[in-house]
């Protein structure tokens, strides 16, 4: 058996559901694994975004925690003041780490959409961005 520890996919996902940015970190070893995968990690994120939605009016909390679960897979989201939802599909339970990480990726978020260069709800390209998150993934989620 493999062990699945410190896999994840994290997606920013616009106001009209569209995805805004991606990035995943998979011990899969082939290319094709790795499609799969990303197909599936896609297909879980957009299926959940109906519990995202049903968790966001019941709290005032931006961090909605672990709002569903497929497989071995745990779904936690984010909600910002604009409605972009922050999901990230994990394997290991830790909430601090994951609530900290999405702290830190709204302020770097914020940065973006304060750009105005930047279109909102448009995918994020910058390069800065994708460098600190990456960053951000390995300080707090493998």
């Amino acid at each position: 058996i493999q062990d699945m520890s410190g896999n994840y996919y994290f997606v920013i996902i616009g106001h009209q559901d569209n995805p805004i940015y991606e990035q995943e970190h998979s011990s899969r070893d082939s290319q094709n694994k790795k499609d799969d995968y990303r197909d599936l990690c896609q297909f879980v994120a957009h299926a959940s975004l109906d519990m995202i939605d049903e968790h966001m009016w019941t709290t005032n909390n931006m961090y909605l925690k672990i709002v569903d679960k497929f497989n071995d897979w745990n779904v936690s989201a984010f909600v910002t003041a604009g409605k972009q939802r922050f999901i990230i599909l994990h394997d290991v339970k830790n909430e601090d780490s994951i609530r900290q990480f999405f702290q830190e990726v709204y302020e770097l978020y914020i940065k973006v959409a304060m750009n105005p260069f930047y279109e909102p709800n448009t995918p994020i390209t910058s390069q800065v961005f994708h460098q600190k998150l990456k960053v951000l993934c390995r300080r707090y989620l493998i």
